[in-house]
């Protein structure tokens, strides 16, 4: 595996090809397509504040805020809603566990400057800094590592199974990974611009955004690919529609599915993987690593 720099938030050095790390996510959503959005909740301050304790407790490393769901068919919400909605977990979290490491999960920059105002270190950005151009220079100004994410998502062009949940029919591929390693790059090309530093950088395929199950597969088989380019690569399969389909499974019954393409992505050099059942998958990478990192 690639030996990229290390990255040091605060008391914790991430050092990339020594083990997985672990992002726990927590969605501060109504509409979650897994099923686990805290907004549909009481007292969800209060839960979200608990599910970051069970987390961190379970070992997560990272922990993924996001007050927007991405799934397919999913509406947008403002910045102001989508503020109203993480910024007081991140407060909480930040006051109630202030060694831990805090992702916020946006596209919009102006949610990501009052996150990391607010104790947020990282940006997960679904768009790669394509969807507003002043991320870039929010997460350069604040010294942020930002997570860049491939996406070619389509709103019109979705498959509705009401058992099985909401997926992208896929984009149009020349060539799969190819493309997605291109695009990829022009998102590195836009942080660079931006004066981000090539340490703070990680990519991710998107598994699940504009891609069939067949693609999505593919691009797990073939993750080692992405992350010769360069840069530590984070994956996301985590109860997505891609492992439904093709175990004929709701959301709720995904577990041993998304067991099985984290394990394969941690064999193909996957750096951080971002997942709902921490607990379950800390173990599973624990396990995997001590099989392939030795």
């Amino acid at each position: 595996m690639l030996p990229f720099p290390a990255l040091t938030i605060g008391a914790h050095t991430f050092a990339w090809g020594t083990r997985t790390y672990l992002m726990g996510i927590l969605n501060i959503t109504p509409d979650s397509f897994s099923g686990d959005g805290l907004l549909t909740q009481e007292a969800w301050l209060e839960r979200s504040l608990e599910q970051a304790r069970q987390f961190l407790n379970a070992g997560a490393d990272i922990l993924d805020i996001g007050g927007e769901s991405s799934r397919p068919g999913s509406q947008p919400v403002s910045a102001e809603e989508e503020m109203e909605r993480v910024l007081p977990v991140i407060r909480a979290i930040a006051t109630e566990f202030p060694q831990a490491v805090i992702s916020i999960d946006t596209y919009k920059a102006t949610v990501a400057e009052a996150a990391l105002q607010a104790g947020a270190h990282i940006i997960n950005d679904v768009w790669g800094l394509r969807a507003d151009l002043r991320l870039a220079e929010v997460a350069a100004r604040h010294r942020a590592p930002v997570v860049l994410m491939h996406n070619r998502s389509n709103p019109a062009n979705i498959e509705v199974r009401e058992r099985l949940g909401n997926a992208y029919l896929g984009a149009q591929y020349e060539n799969l990974l190819e493309d997605v390693k291109r695009e990829l790059m022009e998102s590195v090309a836009i942080a660079r611009r931006a004066g981000i530093p090539p340490q703070h950088i990680i990519l991710d395929p998107g598994i699940g955004f504009g891609k069939t199950v067949e693609q999505n597969l593919e691009l797990i088989r073939r993750l080692n690919e992405i992350r010769s380019l360069g840069f530590p690569v984070l994956i996301g399969p985590s109860r997505k529609s891609f492992i439904g389909y093709t175990l004929n499974l709701p959301p709720d019954q995904r577990l041993e599915g998304t067991a099985a393409a984290v394990a394969v992505a941690i064999t193909r050099g996957a750096d951080i993987v971002r997942v709902h059942d921490v607990a379950f998958m800390a173990r599973l990478v624990r396990m995997t690593d001590a099989l392939v990192r030795t």
